[in-house]
């Protein structure tokens, strides 16, 4: 499959993302649009729900199915501000009504674009998302943080040239838009990234010149604003991270200061801004997910066999993976219902997904399941909301 160049290096269109122009809004404004705006002010500062103590109303809310969220966002600002905040997923938390649904990015039939579509635990797909503004990019990252998706930075060819970006967008699954969020402070692609206590890292990566970068960074959603951390020890890409016991740990990919692909993991404690090293970490991962508190890997050079890592004792558990045939053909990992979901990467007729449940009784870990994408799974990440 061709690839995309970007500054000296080049990237895949496996990671490749969508683009859509962004609507601009009719720069002429009526009359009666002053006394809408009007209105919707005095929403804002009024109750939820009239008579009900907000508390009681923000909880009525929470019981609404989620496929009628979209319209609730449309009553008043009062209730669209609520659905977007953290409070609305933690309250839909306590009154138990969360639900859990893959969103998978999938390539196009004719593997020159992508799109995401979204399923349940019963392999239903529920609708397709509306695509993101912005250019088509490639070495994105993407990460979910209070119930929303976000895709970041990536690289993307514009007039022939490839460019690496720093735009940051945020899909809300609740009310089913995209919106922009504060750029990064530095514009990368192929780096590692994760959500930590709340918090979005990024890590590493390729620049805006194609040279290789040690620069870190946090996100604070709160107040919408990306922060440099302290720098890896050495430039890093290709890289992914996790988090674990409120920390972050950065592994795989590729280092300045090693030959070929690296062993060595670098964990970054948030309270003490400070970064330790360990040297037992995968090499070149095509995949990885965390499920509980463990980290599921597959490895470039053995696809054959899952690589479960515990933090608790930095201890690697290899599991073999029930299949035959050529060990190139790879896999793609989603997690749903507690457990981990293989998407073959080969697109025959008989391919089915593979389903490993880490709390099943020994000897009955593997399963298949129904739960497929339409297309080629580039990614997937798990929405609860």
């Amino acid at each position: 499959m061709p690839g995309l160049v970007c500054g000296k290096k080049r990237l895949t269109e496996s990671n490749m993302c969508f683009s859509s122009s962004v609507q601009q809004d009719n720069p002429t404004r009526s009359k009666s649009n002053s006394r809408l705006t009007s209105q919707g002010a005095d929403d804002f500062h009024g109750p939820i729900l009239p008579g009900l103590p907000d508390d009681v109303a923000e909880y009525c809310l929470a019981l609404v199915p989620r496929s009628n969220f979209p319209a609730m966002g449309g009553v008043c600002k009062r209730w669209r501000l609520f659905i977007q905040s953290k409070e609305f997923i933690t309250v839909r938390k306590l009154a138990g009504m969360l639900e859990e649904w893959l969103y998978v990015l999938v390539m196009d039939a004719e593997g020159k674009g992508s799109h995401w579509e979204v399923l349940d635990c019963f392999g239903h797909k529920h609708q397709l998302l509306p695509q993101m503004p912005g250019p088509v990019k490639a070495g994105f990252g993407v990460v979910v943080l209070n119930g929303k998706l976000l895709v970041m930075a990536g690289c993307s060819m514009i007039n022939g040239t490839g460019l690496a970006s720093a735009d940051v967008y945020q899909y809300d699954s609740c009310l089913n838009s995209w919106s922009k969020l504060a750029n990064m402070n530095v514009a990368r692609y192929d780096f590692a990234c994760a959500e930590v206590n709340g918090m979005v890292y990024v890590v590493g990566g390729y620049g805006m010149d194609g040279e290789s970068l040690s620069s870190a960074e946090v996100y604070n959603a709160d107040a919408d604003k990306w922060t440099l951390i302290e720098s890896l020890r050495r430039p890093r890409w290709g890289c992914f991270a996790c988090g674990f016991a409120g920390k972050l740990y950065v592994m795989g990919g590729r280092s300045n200061f090693t030959i070929g692909n690296s062993r060595f993991v670098d964990v970054y404690n948030p309270d003490g801004h400070t970064w330790r090293e360990m040297k037992n970490g995968c090499v070149m991962v095509t995949a990885h997910a965390v499920l509980g508190k463990k980290l599921f890997c597959m490895e470039w050079k053995n696809q054959r066999k899952l690589s479960i890592f515990n933090p608790k004792d930095n201890s690697w558990k290899m599991v073999p993976v029930p299949v035959s045939g050529s060990s190139s053909i790879g896999f793609r990992f989603g997690i749903l219902d507690g457990k981990l979901l293989l998407f073959s990467l080969e697109e025959e007729p008989g391919c089915c997904t593979l389903l490993y449940d880490p709390n099943a009784a020994p000897g009955s870990e593997w399963q298949t399941s129904q739960i497929k994408p339409s297309g080629l799974c580039l990614c997937s990440v798990t929405i609860k909301a």
